[in-house]
């Protein structure tokens, strides 16, 4: 009635978005990891990286279903041992070790191991666990044979130099 009017522009989505799209980095470690790892590997992969849903929240292994599902991409095949891989739990088993003596051969370069995205779960070939070099690595740890943690005396430089 006063025949004064404010106007008032809003963006509008483009066709087919919405506010509540997830990031296409978060969708590209579920594409990258999806048929390899299981929905919760790959939950705590996103999590460990710190990327987040649509709606801001942390990754499940719901959320990581469902988003494979829209985006079609394939389902965890447990009897995928066509790629020549294992994890390093399987890796474990299969030397009689512990995951955390293969993280320390990875680590330590006596084994190789790949991983898909940083912070994905490793994955080492199979034909490197029947190599002499882990053969022997595994011994000694059975063994309980480890290298001196410390460098030897003429290796470190000493706290208060000599003036």
């Amino acid at each position: 009635t006063g025949g004064q009017h404010s106007e008032l522009r809003i963006k509008k989505n483009s066709p087919g978005r919405h506010r509540r799209c997830t990031r296409i980095e978060a969708i590209e470690v579920i594409r990258q990891m999806a048929g390899k790892f299981q929905d919760e590997q790959i939950a705590a992969t996103l999590n460990r990286l710190g990327l987040l849903t649509g709606t801001g929240q942390t990754w499940s292994e719901s959320r990581v279903y469902s988003a494979r599902h829209y985006h079609q991409l394939p389902v965890y095949d447990p009897n995928r041992t066509a790629d020549g891989m294992v994890t390093m739990e399987e890796a474990a088993q299969h030397l009689g070790v512990s995951s955390t003596s293969i993280r320390r051969m990875i680590k330590l370069k006596k084994m190789p191991g790949i991983q898909v995205v940083a912070c994905a779960p490793w994955q080492i070939p199979i034909e490197a666990l029947e190599s002499e070099g882990v053969r022997k690595a595994v011994r000694n740890i059975k063994a309980r044979a480890r290298a001196p943690r410390t460098q030897g005396s003429e290796q470190q430089q000493a706290m208060f130099p000599m003036v």
